[in-house]
Formats: C-alpha cells, structure tokens, sequence
C-alpha cells in the first residue's frame, strides 16, 4: 500500500539524487569526489594496517595484564593453580566414588 508519506519520500529521493548528480558533474564536485576516494583510501590503509597489528597488540595486552596481575597479587596464581587443580579433580571423579571433602 502506497500512502503519500511514501511517495513524498519517493519524490525527495530521487530530487537529491538528481541534485548530486549535478553537482558531481562541476569541478568542485569533482574535486570533492576526488577528495573522497583519496580519504576512503587513507582509510583503508589504516584499516588494513590495524587488522596486521591486531595479534602483536593483544600479545602484548596480555603480556603487560599478566605481570601487573602477579605484580598486584603474587600469591594469585597459586591460588588459581589450586582452585582449578581442585575442579578437575572433581570433574574427574567417576559417578560412583563419593567425592572427597
């Protein structure tokens, strides 16, 4: 169902494009187009060149968040070793042996 909202819509649509159109066709259209395609390349270069990055950035987050943790809490990894040293063993336990307490 087209209502005049729609077509009104429409009719703006197809002005703008019209009206752009025109615009690009002048030498500071072109200009600007030209300007555009020189950004979107930019762009892309630097897209490209975060993307190569990403693994050594995260290396390295995970290197510098390791030793601040075992600098902030020495005795954390310990702690963990044994909580989860702790759930294996209880995940390993058959059905039928009552677990250890």
């Amino acid at each position: 169902m087209v209502n005049a909202k729609h077509l009104a819509t429409f009719v703006l649509g197809a002005a703008a494009g019209v009206a752009l159109n025109k615009y690009l066709q002048t030498e500071e259209g072109e200009k600007a187009l030209a300007d555009l395609k020189i950004k979107a390349g930019q762009f892309k270069d630097e897209a490209e060149q975060a993307i190569d990055k990403a693994p050594e950035y995260f290396e390295k987050l995970k290197t510098e968040a390791t030793t601040a943790l075992k600098d902030s809490f020495p005795d954390a990894e310990a702690f963990l070793q044994e909580l989860f040293g702790k759930a294996k063993v209880a995940t390993e336990t058959p059905a039928t042996e009552e677990p250890k307490v």
